[in-house]
């Protein structure tokens, strides 16, 4: 039997939500209309699932919106849920990343925002504070925006070890924290930074994202700017496993959700090229931790899909088969009930997508 499934869509003029029955989706939204939604996070470590939607208004600025009834209602305290301490003198532009915590933690909630920071939250993401480890550490100074911004876009909590987080940014590269968030070391040995004098810096690299498959806490993937990557021992040394893919520029990488050897990313040409070669859209899945690749269409627009998918705009959920999701800039949303064998279209003439999360619920 086809299990239920939640997908959330944030897009640049608010946050669409889409159930499944059967091969149907249902579609609701905009909610938060007129506002841009950078990112979402469906924590079923609860009975009911919470949705956190990080909006940012042009008027009323950036916020966390929290619901407890799947979408139905949605709630924010009366004071901004995340602001740079006075003593920073900096003002919080947009939250890029939502990510709960492991499942010893219900209430850990962090949060990757712009300009780079870490917050974190102890009453289940209404509420955060900032990650000093972070944000005093001394290479940010020398942290530069990349072409979308200087943000902490990628969060992964350790899955048994509240002490252990690790995050990426652009440009910045992978930082990793084994005490809690006190202190952060880079961890780029071998992610190639080709625009610097320095190809292989301890750190200033543009990672676009990073994902990690909690079963396997030691094994880590990442889509660079230019660059395709696995490590083995924590995040602290990287491959390349490029080889196979049409081009190694992208924006996201994805791990399947049993299967700690299957991941899933989207090529786009070249940085300067951004949409996918030869107009085609064609989702890419290892399932050998990126020894080969294998070109997934069967669905997909064959031609003419001259538009990108961004760093947060493809995700699993949790079904078993496992159900892949993504959406594109011109507003069209795909998924896959097959692991990525077959895609159907979900919705169409949406905003520009921004984030997409799934959940069986």
């Amino acid at each position: 039997m086809t299990q239920k499934v939640l997908l959330a869509i944030g897009t640049r003029k608010g946050l669409f939500l889409a159930t499944n029955s059967g091969a149907d989706w249902e579609v609701t939204g905009p909610h938060h209309p007129m506002t841009d939604v950078y990112a979402v996070a469906i924590d079923t470590r609860r009975d009911t699932p919470r949705l956190l939607a990080a909006v940012t208004s042009e008027h009323w600025g950036p916020s966390v919106a929290v619901s407890d009834d799947l979408g139905a209602t949605w709630s924010e305290p009366d004071h901004a849920p995340v602001a740079f301490p006075e003593d920073t003198d900096t003002a919080l532009a947009r939250v890029w990343q939502l990510a709960p915590g492991p499942d010893s933690e219900p209430d850990l909630v962090y949060a990757g925002v712009e300009p780079s920071a870490l917050f974190k939250s102890t009453d289940g993401g209404k509420n955060y504070e900032l990650v000093r480890g972070l944000w005093d550490h001394p290479h940010r100074e020398r942290w530069t925006p990349g072409f979308g911004g200087m943000a902490v876009h990628s969060v992964i909590p350790h899955p048994s070890d509240a002490s252990r987080v690790t995050v990426a940014m652009s440009t910045g590269g992978v930082y990793v924290s084994t005490d809690g968030g006190e202190s952060f070391s880079a961890s780029n040995e071998g992610i190639k930074a080709y625009f610097l004098p320095d190809p292989f810096p301890e750190f200033g690299q543009c990672v676009h994202k990073i994902a990690q498959h909690p079963d396997r806490p030691d094994q880590f993937f990442a889509q660079n700017h230019h660059g395709v990557y696995r490590s083995d021992d924590g995040a602290h040394t990287w491959k390349s496993i490029a080889d196979g893919l049409p081009s190694d520029f992208g924006f996201p990488m994805v791990v399947h959700p049993h299967r700690p050897e299957t991941i899933y990313t989207f090529p786009l040409t070249a940085d300067a090229m951004r949409f996918p070669p030869d107009g085609r859209c064609r989702v890419y899945r290892s399932d050998d931790a990126g020894a080969t690749w294998t070109a997934l269409a069967n669905g997909l627009p064959a031609e003419g899909f001259w538009t990108a998918v961004m760093r947060d705009a493809m995700c699993v959920d949790d079904a078993d088969p496992a159900g892949v999701y993504f959406g594109a800039r011109s507003g069209e949303v795909y998924a896959s009930r097959d692991e990525g064998e077959s895609w159907t279209l979900v919705a169409a003439h949406l905003p520009d997508v921004l984030s997409v999360r799934a959940a069986v619920i």
